[in-house]
């Protein structure tokens, strides 16, 4: 299965070390490729969260830029009736460095995630897709822009990736399968 990746302007606040905020909302339309809406059903991420995989924290969903992870409980993650939250120390890496300086400055572009349908994870009705259940792969600090513009999680096309980090990405992704 490909794996998908949504994105969204969300506010990402820095508190000391630390990046807090939230990488998917739940309700929230968006239109994905000018094909179809969407929209994240509460409890989503329910599965992802109690399997105790490792679920990675990266920037512009490179995994050679790696902030944090589930399995070092550097980042922390929990739904809540608005979304993702996530919590997560920034590494004294220079990655780390620039990404904490960006957020700071309200520099950042926003958030996203990766995932893979989990069995059954999605209905559709008419032409809503609606995300039930997702195996979550990774959470990432966008650093220019978001796939769209505004508080909605949105499509990041599958064209503005490198054919060499989607080769990256796909085997790294079947290596945690």
């Amino acid at each position: 299965m490909t794996p998908e990746r949504r994105a969204a302007t969300l506010e990402v606040r820095a508190k000391g070390r630390r990046l807090e905020g939230y990488a998917a909302l739940f309700g929230v339309r968006a239109r994905i490729a000018d094909q179809f809406d969407e929209e994240i059903r509460q409890g989503a991420f329910t599965g992802s969260l109690s399997a105790a995989s490792d679920i990675l924290a990266l920037v512009d969903h490179d995994p050679s830029r790696l902030l944090a992870r589930t399995r070092s409980r550097t980042l922390r993650l929990s739904q809540d009736s608005r979304g993702l939250a996530f919590d997560l120390d920034v590494p004294d890496t220079s990655e780390g460095r620039d990404v904490l300086a960006l957020a700071e400055r309200g520099d950042l572009g926003g958030m996203s995630f990766g995932f893979t349908l989990a069995p059954g994870g999605e209905v559709r009705e008419g032409g809503l897709r609606i995300l039930q259940a997702v195996k979550l792969h990774e959470i990432s600090v966008v650093k220019a822009w978001p796939a769209y513009q505004g508080t909605e999680v949105a499509a990041r096309s599958d064209q503005l990736a490198s054919p060499a980090r989607l080769v990256h990405l796909r085997r790294y992704l079947e290596a945690i399968a």
